[in-house]
């Protein structure tokens, strides 16, 4: 997994977060100030990059979180069957078989370039770079 670690406190709204294990993009982010005897929260709401489900976590602003390192790719699409693609990395040339996403179905086809993204160790399918050439 490749992340780093920043204050709870720096998070803003559409950067990424690590949360329950699962990389998340941030929909807001609040800090509380700090009380009489307390420390300042700070309460960070997220979306799932992977999975679209909403997280919420409530944390003391000067704590530590992760935030993951996404790497963006782009590939080229060898052959598809069915909702899977076979991608050839652009640099690398390694193939693999990626899920093409609902919102792509119908225009990945044979020689079109896409961009994908490696979010911890797993890889996605994000949008279409250009038509058959």
């Amino acid at each position: 997994m490749s992340t780093k670690v920043v204050g709870a406190g720096t998070i803003k709204e559409n950067s990424f977060i690590v949360i329950d294990g699962a990389a998340c993009k941030v929909v807001s982010a609040e800090t509380s100030k700090s009380g009489k005897h307390g420390h300042a929260k700070a309460r960070i709401v997220a979306i799932g990059l992977l999975d679209n489900k909403k997280r919420e976590i409530v944390l003391p602003a000067h704590d530590n979180v992760e935030v993951p390192i996404i790497e963006k790719k782009s590939a080229s699409v060898l052959s598809v069957t069915g909702d899977v693609a076979n991608l050839m990395d652009d640099e690398t040339f390694e193939t693999f078989d990626l899920k093409i996403p609902d919102e792509l179905k119908g225009q990945v086809v044979s020689n079109s370039k896409i961009l994908y993204w490696t979010i911890l160790g797993e890889k996605v399918m994000k949008q279409l770079k250009g038509g058959a050439e």
